[in-house]
This record gives C-alpha cells, sequence and structure tokens, in this order.
C-alpha cells in the first residue's frame, strides 16, 4: 500500500488569490482544479490548495494531508475511519484518524 504522492493541504480564502504565489513558487499552474461541496480545490506541485468559507472549511481543517494510493481498501484497516469511502470527482476517498492522533485523506485516483 505505498503512497503515491502525498500533497501537502493548504487552506485559503479564495483559490484565484491564492494560485498565483503558488504557481510561481512551484514554477507551474494547477494541475487539476475542481469543485467539492461548498468547496475548490486545485492541486500544485506538492500542495492541495483548499478554498472556502470559514464555515465551509471548519470540518477539514483538522486534516494534516492528503495521500494519492494505489488502492484505498487496503489503506482502511491502518486507522479508524471518519469518513468514507466516498466517490469523489477524483476516484475514491476516505479520511482516517491513525493511532497516535494523526488525521489523513486518502485518495484513489481516477482521472476523468
Amino acid at each position: 500500500m505505498p503512497a503515491l504522492a502525498t500533497l501537502a493541504r493548504v487552506y485559503v480564502d479564495d483559490l484565484d488569490t491564492a494560485l498565483p504565489t503558488f504557481t510561481a513558487l512551484v514554477g507551474e499552474g494547477p494541475r487539476l482544479r475542481f469543485e467539492y461541496r461548498d468547496l475548490e480545490l486545485a492541486t500544485v506541485g506538492g500542495f492541495l490548495l483548499i478554498a472556502g468559507t470559514a464555515e465551509a472549511l471548519a470540518p477539514y481543517r483538522d486534516t494534516h494531508a492528503t495521500v494519492l494510493v494505489d488502492s484505498l481498501d487496503d489503506v482502511l484497516t491502518t486507522g479508524t475511519v471518519l469518513d468514507g469511502p466516498n466517490v469523489v470527482p477524483t476516484g475514491r476517498n476516505a479520511t482516517l484518524r491513525h493511532p497516535g492522533g494523526a488525521i489523513i485523506e486518502y485518495v484513489q485516483f481516477q482521472p476523468a
């Protein structure tokens, strides 16, 4: 169940305002941009920018990182499932709390 990639989550008020900074930092534009629930998301390099109101972001702020995996089913037994598995715009996801307290979102990515 090796991690394919790990994305640092960055919570922002406005995606269009935040993107130029991260584009300059990474040297490339967003690879993926989509909406999910009341949020706007974009991946830029190793960052996952998550934009929304304080209220919309509140349920997600305790999640430390997003990890892309080959098989979501393989990670479901590594911690306590807090949310999911769900079908999301990028494939399937689940959020787990691991021993020690880390909360991680796992995504089995399926390109559209």
